[in-house]
């Protein structure tokens, strides 16, 4: 199996963060680092659940409800907090 091995994470949230938000950038920043030590290319970006081109983006998803877990720009987890082993294991997926 091919690996892209790059990949855009993308936690959208609220500006100031609230703790969710924080939370599920911590976790993705985390697994990020484990990936990126064996030869993954992890990029994590905060976006504001309020700015503009967030919005233009992810509009085909209706409502945005924050916590938002993206890779590659498709919405993997809305509302909840993925621990640092679930982001490691989407962003694993999204490297395929």
């Amino acid at each position: 199996m091919k690996l892209n091995k790059k990949v855009h994470v993308e936690v959208i949230g609220p500006n100031p963060p609230c703790p969710r938000c924080t939370a599920v950038l911590k976790n993705a920043e985390k697994a990020a680092s484990k990936l990126k030590a064996e030869g993954f290319e992890v990029e994590v970006k905060k976006l504001d659940i309020m700015a503009e081109d967030t919005i233009s983006k992810y509009a085909k998803y209706s409502v945005l409800m924050s916590p938002v877990l993206a890779l590659n720009g498709t919405v993997k987890v809305m509302g909840r907090i993925p621990n640092a082993t679930e982001a490691e294991k989407l962003i694993r997926d999204a490297a395929k």
